[in-house]
C-alpha cells in the first residue's frame, strides 16, 4: 500500500524564532554537557591522554563469629597515573553511615503511621554502635601518618607530595561491629537464624577504600548517606579471611589454597563442575549444610582469595550454605565458573534456578555488552537483599516452610539474581559514578535485565522495560518527579527515577527511535570503550549518536533532563479530496443529504415559495437535467486546456486525510499511528520525532491513500509512554473501566503451590 504524506505546519514567525534560540526541543546539548578534551573527545570515546588511577589490597580480615565484629588490616599501594601532584588521600568509611554521630540520621525524614514497627522505631535514633574504629595509619615503615576523618571521608595527609608516576604505600588497622540487616536494614552484616542458632554473614564496605580522583570531579569527595552508592578505583587484590573452620565462604576473586579450606570430596566435585555445562553440580548438600549447623566449629580456617583489576572486593561466609556451581562457555570460547551459595532455606527454589539464573545472565549480557571477564560469578542468598559486587552478589528470596512459592517469589528470585549479576557489567567493569549518576548503572542494567528476562521464559512477567508500564509515574505529581539527571540523594521515587524510567528510555531508543541493530551496536560500542573505565553521562549520550548517526540531543533532553511526559492527542481527523469540476463526480457527492434536511423533508410542511408563487423565478423551476447537461459541457471544454499531470490529479481515485495532531504532555516523541481501511486490513506510519522541530505543540499531517481510511490510532503498541490513550483514536473511542465482583472470604494467603499441592 502507498502511503504519502503532506506536512502542513502552522506556525509564527516570530515564535519560530524565538522556540528556535531559547526553547526548541531539539537544540542541541551545549552547555549541559562538558567540552571535549584530550582526555574524553567529542564522539564519546576515551581520548589518547586519558588516565585513571589505580589501587591495590593487600588485606587481612576475621569474623569473631561470637561477638559478630570484623577485625581487619590492610596495606594499601596507590599508583598516582593523573598528570596532578596530590599531596593528602580521601578514602571512604562507608561503614560510618551507622556510627552514632552519624548524619543519615540526622537528615532522614520521618513520620508515624497508624502501626509502626519495631524495625523502624529502631532506625529512628541511632542504637547501634556502628562504624569503623581506626587504631592505626601508618606508613610502609609503620611509621604514622597524619589523618583526619570527616563522616564518611578520611583523609591521608602525605609526608611528601606524590608526583605524577609515583606510588605510595600505607597500612590500615581496624575493627567495627558488624550489623544485623535484619534489624537495622544495610547493604552488608549478618542475618540471624534463631532455629539453629547460626549466621549467614553477607560482608561489604568492610574495609577503608580510595575515593575516586579523576579528570571531571578530582577527588570524588560526596559524604556517604546511604543512597547514592560507590565509585571506586580498579586494582588488584590480595585478601585472606579467617571464619569458623565449618564455613564455606564465597568471595570476589579465586581462590588460593583450596587443599587448606576444602575437603577432598568439595575438592573433587568442583572440578566436576569446571566441566560441566548443563546442570549444576552439587558441591557441599543440603545435608551437609544440615549438619554443619548442629555441631559447631571451635576452630578457625583462613581462605585466601586472589582478583585482579577489580573495583572492589566482597565475600560471604555461613556453615549454613549449600554450594552449587558449574561451568559457563562464552561466545570467545573462555570458560567461567557460575556458583550460588544458599541456606536451606532458599530450597528448592535456589538449587532449581540460582546458578542457572547466573549463566543465563552471563551469556545475555555478553552478547549486548562484552565476554564476561573474570573467572568466576557468585549469586548469594540473603533475605531482604538485593546488593552487588564484583564477582559476587547478595540476592534475596525464600520459600515457605513447606518448600512452596509463589509466583512472584519464583519470578522474583530470578529477577534479582539478573539484576544483581548483571551489575558485574555495570557498574562493576564500566565503571560508571554511582555517587553522582545512579541511573548509569541502574538504569543501563535495569535495560538489560529486562532483555535477558524476556529470552529467559515467553511473557516473562518483567517489572520495568515496556513503555506501559512507566505511564503511571510519568503522568503523577510533577514536583514529585525529579529529572533523571539528577543527583542520587535529591531523586524522589527513587526506584522509577533510576531504574524504570531510563531502562524505558532505553527500551524506546532500541524500538521505537533507532531500531534494533544501530541501537545494539552503539550501546556494544559504548560498553566496549568504557569497560575497566570511568564514564560519564556525556561519554554514554556521545557515544550513542557518534556510532548510529542518529542525532539524539531532543531526546536526552526530554527523558533525561526534564520531567515531561509523552501524551500526543489526535484531535481531528478531516476527509479531503480535490474538486474534479466533473458534474458526474460532483453530482454523486451533492447526492447525499445532511441531517437537517432530510428532517425538513417532514418537518417543514410548505416553504415561503410554496406559500408565495411570486418568489418563484429561473431558478426556482430549473430543470436540473438541462442544467446538467450544460456543466458538463462546461467542463469538457475546460478540461481540453489541462496539462496531462493536473489531468492526473483531478480524475485520481486517491484520499486524503489531514490528521490535526497535539503534544499535550511536552514530551517531544515519534509519532506511530496504525491506519485501519474500509476493507478491514490495517497498515503502521512511523513518523519520526522531527515533526515537532519547529517547537510548536500543535502540527498536522495529511496521509495520502489510495483507499478509503475507516480508522486511525495513535500509538498502538504502546511503545512511547503515551500516558493518555482516550485522546489516541479517531473517531474517538468510547473508555472502558473495569470493576471487580467478588465474594468477601476470610483466610486464604495460600499461593498456587500449595493450593494445588503440587511442587
Amino acid at each position: 500500500m502507498t502511503i504519502r504524506l503532506i506536512l502542513v505546519l502552522l506556525l509564527p514567525l516570530v515564535l519560530y524564532g524565538q522556540e528556535n534560540t531559547n526553547q526548541s526541543k531539539f537544540r542541541q546539548l551545549g552547555q549541559e554537557l562538558p567540552t571535549p578534551n584530550t582526555y574524553r573527545t567529542a564522539s564519546g570515546a576515551p581520548g589518547h591522554e586519558y588516565w585513571q588511577q589505580q589501587v591495590d589490597y593487600k588485606m587481612e580480615i576475621e569474623i569473631d563469629d561470637d561477638k559478630q565484629k570484623l577485625y581487619g588490616f590492610e596495606q594499601v599501594t596507590y599508583y598516582n597515573n593523573s598528570p596532578d601532584a596530590l599531596s593528602y588521600l580521601w578514602l571512604q568509611l562507608d561503614q560510618n553511615v551507622r556510627a552514632l554521630d552519624s548524619d543519615s540520621y540526622k537528615i532522614s525524614s520521618s513520620s508515624f503511621g497508624e502501626k509502626v514497627s519495631t524495625r523502624e522505631l529502631k532506625r529512628l535514633t541511632p542504637s547501634f554502635d556502628g562504624g569503623f574504629k581506626i587504631e592505626s595509619v601508618t606508613s610502609q615503615t609503620d611509621a604514622p601518618l597524619d589523618y583526619i576523618i570527616n563522616k564518611t571521608m578520611l583523609r591521608i595527609d602525605l609526608p611528601q607530595v606524590l608526583e605524577p608516576g609515583q606510588s605510595f604505600t600505607f597500612n590500615i588497622k581496624w575493627w567495627y561491629n558488624i550489623n544485623d540487616r535484619m534489624q537495622i536494614g544495610g547493604r552488608s552484616g549478618y542475618e540471624y537464624f534463631e532455629e539453629d542458632e547460626n549466621y549467614l554473614y553477607t560482608i561489604a564496605q568492610y574495609f577503608p577504600r580510595l575515593c575516586m580522583y579523576n579528570d571531571v570531579y578530582g577527588w570524588q569527595n560526596k559524604q556517604f548517606l546511604g543512597r547514592g552508592e560507590f565509585t571506586l578505583e580498579f586494582g588488584d587484590y590480595q585478601v585472606s579471611i579467617t571464619v569458623p573452620s565449618d564455613h564455606l565462604v564465597a568471595s570476589t576473586g579465586v581462590l588460593q589454597n583450596p587443599e587448606d579450606v576444602l575437603s577432598a570430596d568439595q575438592r573433587s566435585k568442583l572440578k566436576e563442575a569446571e566441566e560441566e555445562y548443563e546442570e549444576p553440580v552439587i558441591i557441599h548438600s543440603q545435608k551437609d549444610a544440615e549438619r554443619a549447623e548442629k555441631s559447631k566449629a571451635t576452630t578457625k580456617k583462613t581462605w585466601v582469595f586472589h582478583a585482579e583489576n577489580v573495583r572492589d572486593f566482597a565475600f560471604a561466609t555461613s556453615r549454613k550454605f549449600i554450594w552449587d556451581a558449574m561451568a559457563v562457555e562464552q561466545e570467545d570460547g573462555t570458560k567461567v565458573m557460575a556458583m550460588s551459595m544458599y541456606p536451606k532455606e532458599g530450597n528448592p527454589l535456589w538449587e532449581r534456578y540460582s546458578t542457572k539464573a547466573v549463566a543465563h545472565t552471563l551469556k545475555w549480557y555478553s552478547h549486548y555488552t562484552f565476554p564476561y571477564p573474570y573467572p568466576v560469578a557468585w549469586s548469594i542468598n540473603a533475605a531482604r537483599i538485593g546488593m552487588e559486587y564484583p564477582m559476587i552478589c547478595f540476592n534475596y528470596g525464600r520459600t515457605e516452610e513447606d518448600g512452596t512459592y509463589s509466583m512472584r517469589t519464583k519470578y522474583g528470585v530470578i529477577s534479582v539474581i539478573i539484576h544483581e549479576v548483571g551489575h558485574n557489567y555495570f557498574p562493576m567493569i564500566v565503571n560508571s559514578d554511582e555517587r553522582q549518576w545512579t541511573w548509569m548503572d541502574e538504569g543501563l542494567n535495569t535495560f538489560l535485565q529486562f532483555l535477558s528476562e524476556q529470552e529467559w521464559a515467553r511473557n516473562y512477567p518483567s517489572r520495568r522495560g515496556p513503555a506501559h508500564k512507566i505511564v503511571d509515574y510519568m503522568k503523577g505529581d510533577k514536583s514529585r518527579i525529579s529529572p533523571i539527571m539528577t543527583n542520587s540523594e535529591s531523586i524522589h521515587q527513587f526506584g522509577n527515577n533510576a531504574y524504570g524510567k531510563p531502562a524505558t528510555a532505553l527500551n524506546i531508543l532500541r524500538e521505537s527511535v533507532m531500531g534494533r541493530d544501530l541501537f545494539d551496536f552503539s550501546f556494544k560500542t559504548y560498553a566496549n570503550r568504557w569497560m575497566f573505565k570511568h564514564p560519564t553521562p556525556a561519554d554514554f549520550f556521545r557515544t550513542m549518536e557518534d556510532a548510529s548517526a542518529v542525532d539524539l540531543d531532543w531526546f536526552w533532553r526530554g527523558w533525561f533532563y526534564t520531567n515531561d511526559h509523552c501524551d500526543i492527542a489526535l484531535d481531528n481527523v478531516t476527509y479531503l479530496a480535490p474538486n474534479t469540476y466533473n458534474p458526474e463526480i460532483e453530482k454523486e457527492q451533492s447526492d447525499l443529504l445532511d441531517i437537517t434536511t432530510l428532517r425538513n423533508k417532514t418537518a417543514i410542511k410548505q416553504t415561503q415559495e410554496e406559500i408565495d408563487n411570486d418568489l418563484i423565478d429561473f431558478y426556482s423551476t430549473y430543470d436540473p437535467k438541462k442544467v446538467y447537461d450544460f456543466e458538463r459541457t462546461e467542463y469538457k471544454q475546460k478540461t481540453s486546456t489541462l496539462s496531462p499531470e493536473v489531468k492526473e490529479f483531478i480524475g485520481s481515485k486517491e484520499h486524503y486525510y489531514q490528521l490535526d495532531l497535539s503534544n499535550i504532555g511536552g514530551l517531544v516523541m515519534p509519532v506511530i499511528i496504525r491506519m485501519k481501511y474500509e476493507d478491514g486490513s490495517t497498515e503502521d506510519l512511523r513518523i519520526p520525532a522531527e515533526i515537532w522541530k519547529m517547537g510548536t505543540s500543535t502540527v498536522s499531517k495529511i496521509i495520502v491513500s489510495d483507499k478509503p481510511i475507516s480508522n486511525f490510532e495513535l500509538d498502538p503498541y504502546l511503545e512511547t509512554a503515551d500516558t493518555d490513550r482516550s485522546n489516541n483514536f479517531y473517531p474517538p473511542k468510547q473508555a472502558k473501566s473495569k470493576f471487580e465482583i467478588y465474594e468477601q472470604r476470610r483466610g486464604g494467603g495460600k499461593n498456587l503451590m500449595q493450593k494445588t499441592n503440587k511442587k
